[in-house]
């Protein structure tokens, strides 16, 4: 299906760069062939100078950006063209606690790769799709919680999200200072590993970059010859669950990781995920961090309050199948003590990780990603049709504990991927990369 964006061809003009009958892509520049360029897409909540930055937002119609994001400059420094914007889940599922994942008013639905009756996950959904139908080999997402993992699970992809600060956020959007972080998405870990390398570093605009340490090793390339976990102990995330499927499954995994010289195993994990500290911390920051953005952006939104008011008055266009109600939470989240006790639960939740971490003298927690996909639901969003399928999740104390979590695709369950999981504890990025370059083997033998 030959798509043209009528909103972004007053500004540009818009061709493919192959079939996007997925409709994966929210903009695309250039349908040539560069052999000695890596093609990329990148998502839409990321600044690429002279073309609009939408968040796949209505309201962001005329956000066109002075300058690149940071890595957007890394990027092409290291031999990266940029062919396109991928479409996302508008405000990158931010916007109502009803959203339908992978749609958005500027660029419509992304479709799961395989079935268009299903959902991608998101938010990174184009950047997902734009992979797994071969439109290009690697993409940038970004997340907050989720939005490169599942998208990339769901997809039958390799998704990094690498330690919170590793990569720059400077040009991006924000959700939270806190948890937001970009990454690579690609068709296998070299390629992730090469990308990741080209994005991290520290920049000065981003002050959770500093926080890189002084002798942390970037060569994420040379992790992917790794072939052995000789030695290595994983604990086993989600171990209690009952589904037939999920429990074959995790004995497989256990047989992998043995066959490759490592051991799972069973813990007992008892903590606790502090689902409304990190919700409150989302919303108190996602105010301050957008309209900061938006200060220095050609937008003429300018606040929140302009967002809301605009997309109350384009209702029909913009909220057809759900409304705002995060963004009115979002504004009345000020309230700075519970801010900090929010915060305080939240490391809390971290020192219980570590002490997991320690009690059972881990190399890394391993898992499956996510459960399999739901279809594409307009009447209440995704939660009514998700809750209807195999239900699983292992990245959201690596969210919002700021640690690096990759998926690579391995399994599949009524037809659909279901990747694997490696988390790391902070900083940790080079290894969970081995741990998956010697999994991935394994899958291609």
């Amino acid at each position: 299906m030959i798509r043209y964006l009528l909103i972004l061809s007053l500004y540009f003009p818009v061709s493919l760069i192959g079939d996007d009958s997925k409709n994966a892509l929210i903009e695309s520049y250039e349908n040539a062939s560069y052999p000695n360029k890596i093609n990329i897409v990148i998502k839409d909540n990321i600044d690429i100078k002279g073309r609009v930055t939408s968040a796949g937002s209505l309201a962001l119609k005329d956000n066109i950006a002075d300058k690149n994001a940071f890595i957007i400059d890394k990027l092409i420094q290291a031999n990266y063209f940029i062919l396109g914007k991928a479409n996302l889940s508008e405000w990158a599922n931010f916007r109502s606690e009803d959203s339908v994942s992978g749609w958005s008013s500027y660029g419509g639905q992304t479709m799961h790769y395989s079935d268009d009756e299903f959902n991608p996950c998101g938010s990174s959904s184009g950047s997902a799709v734009a992979v797994a139908t071969g439109l290009v080999d690697i993409a940038i997402g970004t997340e907050t919680n989720g939005s490169i993992s599942c998208p990339s699970s769901i997809n039958g992809i390799v998704g990094m999200k690498p330690t919170t600060g590793l990569v720059s956020r400077s040009g991006i959007i924000p959700i939270s200072a806190s948890q937001d972080t970009a990454g690579p998405m690609g068709k296998n870990v070299a390629i992730v590993a090469k990308t990741l390398e080209a994005i991290s570093g520290v920049d000065t605009n981003d002050s959770s970059t500093l926080l890189i340490p002084d002798d942390f090793d970037f060569n994420f390339t040379i992790a992917v010859k790794n072939k052995r976990l000789d030695g290595l102990r994983f604990g086993l995330l989600n171990s209690n669950n009952t589904n037939q499927d999920i429990v074959n499954l995790h004995n497989e995994i256990k047989e992998i990781v043995s066959s490759l010289g490592g051991v799972v195993i069973d813990i007992n994990d008892k903590r606790i995920y502090p689902d409304d500290a990190e919700y409150y911390i989302l919303l108190y920051e996602f105010r301050t961090g957008l309209e900061e953005y938006l200060y220095k952006s050609n937008s003429a939104m300018k606040s929140l309050e302009d967002i809301i008011n605009f997309n109350n008055l384009n209702e029909k266009t913009v909220m057809p199948y759900f409304g705002q109600d995060i963004f009115y939470k979002s504004l009345e989240s000020n309230n700075y003590l519970k801010y900090l006790w929010s915060k305080y639960q939240t490391n809390r939740s971290y020192k219980a990780t570590l002490e997991l971490w320690n009690e059972y003298d881990l190399d890394g927690f391993i898992g499956l990603t996510r459960g399999t996909p739901w279809k594409i639901n307009y009447k209440g969003g995704d939660w009514p049709a998700m809750k209807n399928t195999i239900m699983i999740s292992s990245g959201g104390f690596a969210a919002h504990n700021g640690m690096p979590h990759i998926t690579i695709p391995y399994f599949k369950i009524n037809n659909f991927p279901i990747g694997i999981s490696i988390i790391g504890k902070r900083w940790d990025d080079k290894s969970i990369i081995k741990y998956a370059a010697a999994l991935e083997k394994t899958k291609s033998n």
